[in-house]
């Protein structure tokens, strides 16, 4: 570590991720005419 309190991780890889998920599931309920089911919100997570 430098000590400089400036020189910090400007990318975090799992918030990345995390977005990306929300970003999914947004879409998905965004184009479906009612809720989505728990398998398909499984499916768009990679849970199944």
């Amino acid at each position: 570590m430098s000590g400089d309190p400036l020189d910090v991780e400007l990318e975090d890889a799992d918030l990345l991720v995390e977005v990306e998920l929300t970003a999914t599931l947004i879409a998905a309920a965004n184009e479906s005419d009612g809720p989505l089911a728990s398998n398909e919100i499984d499916r768009l997570l990679g849970l199944t």
